[in-house]
């Protein structure tokens, strides 16, 4: 393995979603070279390194709200590679147990992803506004 560093080691974020992309890289090779899948192999590539290329044009957002959309489709990114997965799963493409390694990192990416997101809404004051909103949506539903 490469010893090339691209994420910084107070960056668990960064460093997660590049370790994905890399395993994501090393499937689809194997999936064209040992299973001669060449449709769903080009998706989960696409996918699966998405993410980490989110996480690094994040961090030079142009603003918090930036920030917030570029993380956001990172999640998206993962959730789409989660149900390739599940795709390569049920038609014994990857086995149960390579599914479930690769499901588990791709859930510690969308864990970050979301409590970045939520981290830096809290910061901008966004969580408290939908807060409030959802306290006079729920009172005005009682009283009228």
């Amino acid at each position: 393995m490469s010893k090339i560093t691209t994420t910084r080691r107070d960056d668990p974020l960064g460093q997660k979603s590049f370790q994905l992309a890399v395993r994501m890289v090393k499937l689809s090779r194997y999936l064209v070279e040992e299973k001669k899948e060449f449709i769903i192999s080009k998706q989960i590539i696409r996918s699966g390194t998405s993410p980490g290329a989110m996480v690094r044009e994040a961090a030079n957002a142009e603003s918090g709200q930036d920030f917030i959309h570029k993380l956001g489709i990172a999640q998206k990114e993962v959730g789409e590679t989660q149900f390739w997965l599940e795709l390569l799963c049920a038609t014994n493409f990857i086995n149960e147990a390579e599914y479930e390694s690769l499901h588990n990192d791709c859930k510690e990416v969308m864990n970050l992803l979301r409590s970045s997101i939520l981290t830096k809404k809290k910061k901008l004051g966004l969580i408290a506004i939908s807060v409030v909103t959802v306290a006079i949506t729920a009172a005005s539903l009682i009283f009228t």
